[in-house]
Formats: C-alpha cells, sequence, structure tokens
C-alpha cells in the first residue's frame, strides 16, 4: 500500500549529534515532522522513521506487532550511532515507551531521553478483555487527533486494530519491567489534559526509571498530541536545550549551520 501524504519517514544528515524519533500508535511521522524540522534547522542528525503497519490503512497494522516497531526504531538506531558521535531518542506517547526501551537495551550509546506524554499501559475494562475481543472484533474507535488548537490535525487511524492493540499491552508491560535500566538523563513533557494517555503513565516511568538527571515539565495548553498543539515550539526548544546541555557541540553546529 502507498504512504498516506504527509506520513512519509523523514531523515536529514546533520551534525555529529543525531535524534531518533518516534511517533505513536496508529499515527505517523506526521505528528513529529515539525519537531524533526526544528532540530535538523539547528544542525543536528534526525531520523524519523515510519513505523511498520502505519502510515497506510489500518488493515495493515492489524499484521503487525511492537516486535515489529521496536525493530524498525533499534534499527535506526544502529544506523545513527554509525555516523554520530552521539546520540539521542525522543518519542511521543507508544513512541515514548519504544524510545524508553532503546535507552533501556543500549545503555551508553544512548545519550538523553526525551518523551512527551509516554505511554506505560492500556488502560480500562476493555484492556483486560482484549486477548479474547481481538479475535472477535477486529477494531475499536480511533485516538488519534486529540489535539486543543484549532485547525490543527493529527494523521493516524480513524480505527484501532485489536491484534495491534493487544500486541501493544504486551509491549507496555515489557517496557515497564525493564524501565530500571534506563538511567540516562531523562526530559518528560505532559500535558494534564490529556484524554489519551492519564497522568498516572508518566508518574509510573517517573518512579521507575534508575535516572538521576529528571526533569519534568507540564504542557498546560495542550492535549495528548503536544507535538501538533499550542506547546509544540516549548517542546521543541526544551529538548534543544536539553540536548545542548549534555552535547555542547550542539550550539555551535546550530550557529554554523544557521550562518
Amino acid at each position: 500500500m502507498p504512504v498516506l501524504p504527509g506520513a512519509e519517514p523523514y531523515r536529514h544528515d546533520g551534525g555529529e549529534v543525531g535524534v531518533l524519533l518516534c511517533h505513536g500508535f496508529t499515527g505517523s511521522p506526521q505528528s513529529l515532522r515539525p519537531w524533526a524540522e526544528y532540530l535538523a534547522e539547528r544542525g543536528l542528525t534526525v531520523s524519523l522513521p515510519l513505523l511498520p503497519g502505519h502510515g497506510t490503512r489500518w488493515e495493515d497494522m492489524q499484521l503487525t506487532g511492537w516486535a515489529d516497531w521496536y525493530a524498525e526504531v533499534d534499527r535506526e538506531l544502529r544506523v545513527l550511532r554509525e555516523g554520530c558521535a552521539q546520540v539521542f531518542v525522543a518519542g511521543l506517547s507508544m513512541g515514548g515507551a519504544l524510545a524508553l526501551r532503546l535507552a533501556a537495551k543500549h545503555g551508553d550509546a544512548v545519550k538523553g531521553v526525551v518523551v512527551v506524554n509516554p505511554a506505560n499501559k492500556v488502560h480500562g475494562l476493555s484492556a483486560y478483555a482484549l486477548p479474547v475481543a481481538r479475535h472477535l472484533v477486529r477494531t475499536t474507535n480511533g485516538i488519534a487527533s486529540d489535539i486543543a488548537k484549532e485547525g490543527s490535525t493529527e494523521l493516524g487511524y480513524d480505527r484501532v486494530p485489536l491484534h495491534a492493540a493487544h500486541s501493544l499491552r504486551n509491549f507496555f508491560r515489557l517496557v515497564d519491567g525493564e524501565l530500571p535500566q534506563v538511567t540516562q538523563p531523562l526530559l518528560l513533557l505532559r500535558s494534564p489534559q490529556d484524554h489519551v494517555v492519564p497522568p498516572a503513565d508518566s508518574a509510573r516511568i517517573l518512579s521507575r526509571v534508575s535516572s538521576t538527571d529528571v526533569t519534568e515539565i507540564l504542557l498546560e495548553q495542550s492535549y495528548h498530541v503536544a507535538t501538533l498543539d499550542h506547546d509544540a515550539n516549548r517542546i521543541f526548544e526544551e529538548s534543544h536545550t536539553f540536548i545542548g546541555r549534555l552535547a555542547p557541540s550542539v550550539g555551535k553546529e546550530g550557529t554554523a549551520a544557521g550562518g
């Protein structure tokens, strides 16, 4: 199936500091494209892959699971590592969970982690019904485009395939068990008004990671897809500052790129 216009992966070859951005469940690179371009304009090398089964039609996602999605970002991280001296991982929602697992598994190969409204659990009674329900019902209502800003929309599926949701639930359990292995500096940005992921997920992540350099920022004007919402620029600026603090060469590269 052809990729939906706007959902294409994004890649920019910049300086020696790289950033891997991971999009969310049923979403696409479109939700993080402005963030990727912001970092690229400041001289960073940026990779924003399209996860398998995403960006086309929900039927394609029905055939994929967490191992496929994780394998894609794991591969991209290894590619970034080949060309960059330092690499950061970042993500939105499920993409935050993918980023955290990369940090847990790759250790010192990951310099720092940035997560926006990271997801940690499939909530509600429906989560417990998934193992059976997925064999009876193919999809449920979509979760895309939870955005406060008028005129801003997320390119994502309007249906959630239940086989994929079941796999996601298993993935969250796996990552939760690995969170203590995350030791890197962590920047967590979250929206108090999030209609997809509750505050409990961020609280759980913050309580389980072993990172000692942790910053939490509230995005008061945004809903779940904050990277396309009123606080988008704040996310971009805070992440760039965070990366620059840990990789001082970033500021110099940005100046060179700007001049």
